[in-house]
């Protein structure tokens, strides 16, 4: 019998015997405006860079949308295609553009600090959203989550589920990438506290499912045990999971991810994806939104904003369907 099948088995052998009844699929990358036309007099505007527009993150520029609507804004939002001298570019054309305020989300967290001086240079308020560079200036507000905390809150319920035990491959975002960096040392940090459990692989899938998908069929065909995945998202996690079901194996491997995306909750519905952590997207687009707009005031914004995750299971997704 499977590690995850006798776990299964006993949790409802104890149920009955008690009666006791926890930055993805890439879109094509599109341009948005918070506002249609040319501004009104006295509208801010504020220049938006993504990455990419995924499933993910396109939740993102739907809530920075929004804010900026709702606060008389008028927001201008492009992709960068995973470009980091593109998405300098970007900056530096929003720049010139003389726009209000200017919301990031970094292409390379490691490779951020040109777009920051350019806009410090510029006088232009500054605001990196969702994905923390290292040593930002104190003038320059981080609005996101902590990303220790998602890698941390997904593997300790993924080792419940495991009983404690068994041999831990993690699935990792974009190494360069800072949420990738603490995700995976959350998952890690959790593996040591569990002397039955290991990591015995870890490779990156650089966020996407296909990738997931490919390598979780290379470290299928390896032989080796694997009790759990824990991947830094969601779509990593569901390229896992289609692997692991054409291999057979669903009942015996525990899948976790990050995001709890509507795909994600689908899979977790059919009882497919076991863990997910749920990160508010269009809370982070509409805090940089208001990050943003007091910094065009002058006002002061804390460093740090932080959107707190929330762990995401069975017990508990229909809380978090549509949002």
């Amino acid at each position: 019998m499977s590690l995850r099948s006798g776990l299964k088995l006993a949790a409802v052998a104890l149920a009955a015997s008690t009666l006791f009844a926890a930055c993805s699929s890439a879109a094509p990358a599109t341009s948005t405006s918070g506002t249609a036309s040319a501004p009104a007099a006295g509208m801010k505007k504020i220049g938006v860079t993504f990455p990419i527009l995924d499933q993910f993150l396109q939740k993102v520029a739907d809530g920075i949308t929004a804010e900026a609507k709702a606060k008389g804004a008028e927001v201008n939002i492009v992709a960068a295609d995973e470009q980091t001298d593109k998405q300098l570019g970007q900056v530096e054309n929003f720049i010139s553009q003389k726009v209000d305020a200017i919301i990031v989300i970094a292409v390379d967290t490691d490779a951020a600090g040109p777009m920051t001086q350019a806009a410090e240079t510029a006088g232009i308020p500054l605001v990196y959203v969702n994905r923390r560079p290292a040593d930002l200036p104190a003038t320059v507000p981080y609005v996101g989550s902590d990303s220790l905390v998602s890698g941390t809150l997904e593997m300790t319920e993924l080792a419940k589920l495991a009983g404690g035990k068994g041999n831990v491959v993690i699935l990792q975002g974009d190494p360069a990438n800072e949420a990738a960096q603490l995700r995976t040392k959350g998952c890690k940090d959790v593996v040591a506290a569990n002397p039955g459990m290991k990591v015995i692989k870890e490779q990156a899938g650089n966020w996407k499912r296909t990738e997931g998908l490919d390598i979780m069929e290379n470290w299928l065909q390896s032989g080796d045990q694997i009790d759990v995945v824990c991947a830094n998202n969601d779509e990593m996690a569901l390229g896992a999971i289609e692997a692991i079901k054409k291999a057979g194996k669903l009942d015996s491997i525990f899948v976790g991810g990050v995001d709890a995306t509507a795909d994600a909750l689908a899979s977790m519905k059919a009882g497919e994806l076991e863990v997910t952590v749920f990160q508010d997207a269009k809370g982070q687009g509409a805090g940089g939104v208001d990050a943003a707009l007091k910094l065009a005031a002058k006002e002061t914004v804390p460093a740090y904003v932080d959107v707190p995750y929330v762990l995401v299971t069975k017990d508990n997704l229909a809380e978090f369907e549509g949002k």
